[in-house]
């Protein structure tokens, strides 16, 4: 799969904050007075436990949970609910963990919705288009696949189709909740290429939950860890990525080291059977 970005348009401002985030369902709060900055042309992951509240603060950035308190702001200052679906749908995109998969539909139809927020009314107005599709499908290596029904894919398949539909869209600001799930070895380290190119290249301001520690270390350039529904520290990897924070928030020891290789940290569990991994090698 080629991770090429090709240079549709200008490298771009971009940025998007949530400020004193409260948010709850049906009364109970479950994210408090939470704060994240996205900022252009760098990465910051969402990191935490299962119910920490990381993919909610994700989806209150992309206006699918409206605050109970604070703000949603753009580059500009201005509220980002003050604009209306189809604007801010041209600025962010979203890819959920989970969308309804469609019967009947090809590949390329459905990574054309991506261009809905950019055409007039009778749907024949876009001139960046069809560049914008081919390309969304080529980097994410879906391009053979065009004419196939999306309902005759995998899992990992579904997945890269989803996330060419978002790229399609060309927004200055991607959000993305866990986007290597379902996905092999070799696609998880060319999408998270992919986010990297995208934010160095573009200047794509990027906001991305994941639960594997050490893709965030090798792909962010910011940090949130999120606990209990509080931004318990954020900062570059090396601030937030800390063994005693690392082990008292997710309830187990984590080690942590900086590869001899890359130099980013590797973070290891340690669990009762650990020491077996030693002994084999």
């Amino acid at each position: 799969m080629a991770t090429t970005i090709h240079p549709l348009a200008e490298p771009i401002t971009a940025g998007l904050r949530g400020v004193n985030l409260c948010l709850g369902y049906h009364g109970t709060p479950v994210v408090a007075e939470a704060s994240i900055r996205l900022l252009s042309g760098q990465v910051t992951a969402l990191l935490g436990p299962n119910g920490s509240g990381k993919s909610t603060v994700l989806r209150a950035l992309a206006r699918l949970h409206r605050p109970e308190s604070g703000q949603v702001l753009l580059d500009d200052d201005s509220s980002a609910l003050d604009l209306t679906a189809k604007e801010f749908a041209q600025r962010v995109t979203l890819l959920a963990q989970s969308r309804p998969t469609p019967n009947g539909v090809c590949v390329r139809d459905v990574v054309e919705y991506g261009r809905h927020p950019h055409r007039g009314r009778w749907r024949r107005e876009d001139p960046d288009g069809a560049a914008a599709i081919e390309w969304a499908m080529g980097v994410t290596g879906v391009g053979g696949m065009a004419h196939r029904g999306v309902d005759e894919l995998s899992g990992g398949e579904l997945q890269r189709v989803w996330l060419a539909t978002c790229l399609a869209q060309r927004t200055d600001v991607l959000l993305l909740d866990e986007p290597t799930t379902f996905l092999d070895l070799r696609y998880q380290i060319e999408i998270l290429d992919l986010i990297r190119d995208l934010a160095d290249e573009h200047g794509v301001a990027v906001g991305v939950v994941l639960h594997d520690l050490n893709q965030a270390a090798s792909v962010a350039d910011h940090i949130a860890l999120l606990h209990h529904g509080e931004v318990r520290a954020a900062g570059t990897p090396g601030d937030v990525l800390q063994a005693p924070l690392l082990s008292e928030v997710y309830g187990l020891r984590i080690d942590v080291q900086p590869d001899p290789d890359t130099g980013h940290l590797h973070t290891r569990p340690v669990g009762k059977h650990t020491h077996r991994l030693r002994d084999i090698a």
